[in-house]
Formats: C-alpha cells, sequence, structure tokens
C-alpha cells in the first residue's frame, strides 16, 4: 500500500508519539450524583465515582473534569455534547450511551464494554482505549488526533468520514469495520485480525497493512491473486 522509506518514517513517528494520560490527582473525594435529574451545563470535578449505576439520564453539554469511575453501569443515559476532560473509565459498561458530539481530551477507558457507544461528530484528543469491546460503536464524522485502540475489539464499528490523524490501531478486531469515506494514510492495521473492511479504494493509499492483508485489499483493485 505504500512503499518502505514511507513506512519507516510513519514507523518512526509513531515510536516518538506518546497519547497524554489524564492528569488526575492521587487522592479524589468520593463523588456522588445527587438524587435529581442530571442538568444541561452540570459540572463535575475532582472525584471518584465507585460501584454504582448511572441511569435514565438526559442533559446537554455535561462537564467531567478530573474524574474517576470505577466498576460503573451506565445505562440509558444521553449526554449529547458531553466534555470529557482529564477522565478514567475503568471495569465500566457504556454500552449505547449517546456522547454525540462530545469532547474527550485526555481520557483513559481501561477493560470497558462500549458495545454501541455513539459518538458521531465528537473530537477526540489524546485518548486511549485499552482491552474494550466496542462493536457496533458509532465513530462516524468523528475527529480523532493521538488515539489508539489497544487489544480492543471494534467489530462492525463505523468510522464513517472520520478525521484520523496520529491513530493507532493496535492489537485489535475490526472484522467489518466501516471506513469508507476515511483517508487511511499512515493507519498502521498490521497488527490486526480483519477479514473484510468498508473501504473506498481512494483512501486506501498510504494504509500499513500485513501481506496477507494485502491480499484482501487487493480485491478492491480487481485484481486476481494466484495462490
Amino acid at each position: 500500500m505504500t512503499d518502505e522509506w514511507e513506512v519507516s518514517q510513519i514507523k518512526k513517528l509513531q515510536t516518538h508519539m506518546k497519547i497524554v494520560s489524564p492528569d488526575i490527582p492521587q487522592e479524589l473525594a468520593e463523588l456522588t450524583f445527587p438524587d435529581r435529574m442530571i442538568c444541561n451545563e452540570d459540572y463535575f470535578k475532582l472525584g471518584i465515582v465507585n460501584n454504582c449505576i448511572i441511569e435514565n439520564q438526559t442533559a446537554d453539554h455535561v462537564f467531567f473534569d478530573k474524574v474517576i469511575f470505577k466498576n460503573v453501569i451506565f445505562k440509558e443515559i444521553d449526554f449529547s455534547r458531553i466534555e470529557l476532560t482529564n477522565v478514567v473509565f475503568q471495569n465500566c459498561d457504556l454500552s449505547n450511551v449517546n456522547f454525540d458530539e462530545g469532547i474527550v481530551h485526555q481520557v483513559e477507558l481501561n477493560n470497558c464494554k462500549i458495545l454501541g457507544i455513539n459518538l458521531l461528530g465528537a473530537t477526540l484528543r489524546n485518548v486511549l482505549f485499552d482491552n474494550c469491546c466496542g462493536d457496533y460503536a458509532t465513530f462516524r464524522n468523528v475527529n480523532c488526533k493521538q488515539v489508539k485502540f489497544h487489544y480492543s475489539s471494534l467489530a462492525k464499528a463505523d468510522f464513517y468520514k472520520s478525521t484520523l490523524r496520529d491513530v493507532y490501531f493496535s492489537h485489535s478486531s475490526l472484522d467489518q469495520m466501516q471506513l469508507s469515506g476515511t483517508k487511511l494514510t499512515g493507519i498502521d492495521l498490521s497488527s490486526c485480525e480483519f477479514s473484510q473492511l468498508g473501504v473506498n479504494i481512494e483512501d486506501v493509499k498510504g494504509c500499513i497493512v500485513s501481506p496477507q492483508q494485502a491480499v484482501g485489499f487487493s480485491k478492491l483493485f480487481g485484481l486476481i491473486v494466484n495462490e
């Protein structure tokens, strides 16, 4: 998909690029949510949320800053335009939550379920998805910079017409992921597993794949591989 010199330069940049971790104090007070419904533009800062269920909440432009969520289940959550800054999700279930048009900055998701999460039109900066299950997740029209998916599953996830810059897919399952309209220059998929991807021919240039994956991609160009 690209020549050896280009690959070496991309690898060099990847080696030196580091995702900035959340900046959170070691000592945090327990953060409990009020009995009332969370309201538009509510602001939560400097706390840890442990072993609970947050459910049936709808609000616009909610802020979370320097917050750790640990063993938290999110159910029926609609937080459009959410702002997450210096936030960690550890062993959480965010399946089907709506964070469309959110701003996600210096955030880590570790060992989380994000099945069907909606991040349509979101902006992601310095975000790590580590050992997460994100099958059927919606990343349509996202703008990603310095984002890493590590040992995660993104089967049938949707990245249609997204902007990916300094984005890394490492040892992850990407089968039937939708990438149509998304430029893949410099994107390294070689350590990942997939049998099929939704891509356009014009967007594949510069994508880094393994020799085995290249056979599958060759079909996009109408080539017949004699095995």
